[in-house]
């Protein structure tokens, strides 16, 4: 069996080329840009680089796609651009890398391997404020940055192609990730941020009072379901939450990985202006369609998905990117 990851050297997809690595008889080959405006390089492939086939290349090259795509069982898209903030900032870079890029994918797939299966990395943060106690994939999308809209546009992108071309497609929103080959870069996820200056002995600085909840996922449960999703043929053409069982607050989180990792405590401050803005509050989510669907359930809670993450970066196979 023949897999494309492409984004495999990003967080996301550098743990799912080990889920992928598991499994026998499978070729895995990555695209990726390296873009150092993202901090992306092939750190986090470094002990798997011998089994695995790199390619250097950009998601909205069209003529890249073309060649790559070719023969490949299984698609897995784990880029794009992640940083809300960097959204409002860059907004066209964004919408290139977010709309286009996934636009060029489909295309590509269309006319150089319509029969291969693409599983589509999306984000949570499309619903923006929740207007219920519980999140389902029927809630409405009010998604509050740039980033967030996009995604939420390259979900209908793939389902189009799903409808109209008969491409095999599923969209799995994830939820916020943390473990190991992650950046620590606020941009780019608060989790793993906070665990990179607990490592180092930092205060971890919380906005506000920190009461607002947050589903978190141990990335390891994230690779799982996006692998089966790629093998059950009753989410193709669909969108579906994929999301852990724990809301936690964001004080809480901190908390947490203050106490695994002997960090320098808590620091609250106030909210910047640019985060204040795109701030959805307490949102708590269902993946109940998800796990009726496929009986999948994450392994683990808050407190032993930092367990293993510390446990890997203390082998030294990880360490977050600067």
């Amino acid at each position: 069996m023949k897999v494309l990851i492409i984004g495999g050297a990003g967080f996301v997809g550098a743990n799912l080329v080990r889920r992928c690595l598991v499994e026998s008889g499978v070729q895995v080959t990555v695209l990726d840009s390296l873009d150092p405006l993202f901090q992306s390089t092939t750190a986090a492939l470094q002990d798997v680089l011998g089994q695995i086939v790199f390619v250097q290349g950009d998601l909205r090259d069209g003529g890249q796609l073309q060649r790559v795509v070719i023969d490949q069982d299984i698609i897995f898209n784990c880029a794009g651009q992640t940083s809300h903030p960097f959204s409002l900032q860059r907004p066209l870079v964004d919408v290139e890398m977010n709309c286009l890029g996934n636009l060029m994918l489909l295309e590509a797939v269309r006319q150089y391997n319509p029969s291969a299966t693409v599983v589509f990395t999306s984000s949570t943060t499309i619903v923006g404020r929740a207007d219920r106690d519980t999140v389902d994939e029927d809630h409405a999308e009010r998604p509050r940055d740039i980033y967030s809209a996009n995604k939420g546009v390259a979900e209908k992108y793939y389902q189009i192609y799903h409808t109209v071309h008969d491409l095999k497609t599923v969209s799995l929103r994830l939820p916020n990730l943390f473990g190991p080959y992650g950046k620590s870069d606020p941009r780019f996820g608060f989790v793993n941020f906070f665990i990179s200056l607990a490592r180092k002995g930092q205060a971890i600085s919380v906005y506000g009072d920190g009461n607002q909840k947050r589903n978190i996922m141990y990335v390891e449960d994230a690779t799982e379901i996006l692998w089966q999703a790629a093998h059950e043929p009753r989410l193709t053409g669909s969108i579906y939450l994929a999301t852990g069982d724990e809301h936690r607050t964001v004080r809480d989180i901190a908390e947490q990985i203050n106490a695994c990792f002997a960090g320098g405590g808590i620091d609250p401050v106030a909210w910047p202006d640019d985060r204040r803005r795109i701030e959805i509050g307490s949102v708590e989510f269902s993946s109940a369609r998800l796990r009726q669907i496929t009986g999948w359930r994450p392994r683990y809670d808050l407190e032993s998905g930092l367990q293993r993450t510390r446990d890997i970066l203390d082998q030294g196979s990880s360490e977050p990117a600067p």
